[in-house]
């Protein structure tokens, strides 16, 4: 039924936006960055190791050890890490539209690496993210544009494009959730040194929200989505993350852009359309 799959990358999407505006609550009740993005990755790969063991899928191949390996480095400590950074040092709304600059850097190493052809609409795409990710830095609005949140955003949409490469390579031959029950609690171990002690009492729920709602139950929403759409429907439907992110920025923490800035996060999310159109 394609309205239930709709629905059900909807709600993916929606999950996924509450990441950063919820992770504000936590730094506001004294969580570093880092030690937000450790949680994360400690308890989604606990719910996921939990799913591998009840549907009997938690073992894989030795060939897929090192791509699990990248994965955790890669796709959980060094994508959660710098993402909570952004969220850290730019606020939720400049970091969840920095990180769909992905699209136009998955473009550029499709190109590079894979030798896919640069097509016109996805040429068009990276013009469109860099005057995109341009007029946001123009600053204005109640959005803090602190230098190293430009670099964050943009580096986790760096590290999101890894992970769109990484699953096409390998979420196709193995079982997802075993390869989230063992990439997250390896992001997590990689990540531990940044801990300095017990999180305080008010930072459990918003780490809670993040890691079982924003981790785990979006993915696993997102999949059973894709089971009912083609994939470029849903990954449509999956770009008002941004947006509603935005959204719960600016209804709980008063962020927003300039005009210039609105501007500009509109040049990127029509990026992304383009290049997910085809």
């Amino acid at each position: 039924m394609p309205g239930v799959g709709y629905l059900f990358i909807l709600l993916a999407a929606a999950l996924w936006a509450l990441i950063g505006p919820v992770a504000k609550f936590a730094f506001a009740a004294g969580m570093a960055p880092l030690e937000v993005a450790f949680y994360r990755a400690l308890f989604g790969g606990s719910f996921f190791l939990f799913h591998a063991l009840v549907v009997r899928r938690l073992f894989l191949p030795r060939v897929a050890w090192p791509a699990v390996l990248v994965f955790g480095v890669v796709g959980v400590a060094g994508f959660y890490g710098v993402y909570q950074l952004a969220v850290g040092y730019g606020g939720a709304a400049l970091a969840s539209v920095l990180l769909y600059t992905a699209p136009a850097w998955v473009a550029l190493f499709g190109w590079l690496w894979l030798k896919e052809p640069l097509t016109r609409p996805k040429l068009l795409a990276v013009v469109l993210t860099v005057l995109g990710v341009g007029l946001l830095a123009m600053g204005g609005g109640e959005v803090r544009l602190d230098p190293r949140g430009l670099f964050f955003g943009l580096l986790s949409g760096l590290f999101y494009a890894l992970y769109y490469l990484f699953g096409k390579l390998y979420f196709e031959r193995f079982a997802p959730e075993a390869i989230y029950a063992w990439a997250l609690p390896l992001g997590a171990l990689l990540l531990a040194p940044a801990l300095r002690g017990v999180p305080p009492q008010g930072a459990w729920g918003p780490l809670f929200v993040i890691g079982f709602f924003s981790t785990y139950l979006a993915y696993a929403l997102y999949a059973a989505g894709l089971k009912r759409l083609e994939a470029t429907r849903a990954s449509v439907v999956a770009t008002l993350e941004p947006v509603l992110a935005a959204t719960f920025a600016y209804l709980w923490w008063g962020e927003r852009f300039s005009a210039s800035g609105y501007l500009g996060a509109g040049l990127i999310l029509f990026a992304v359309y383009l290049v997910i159109r085809r």
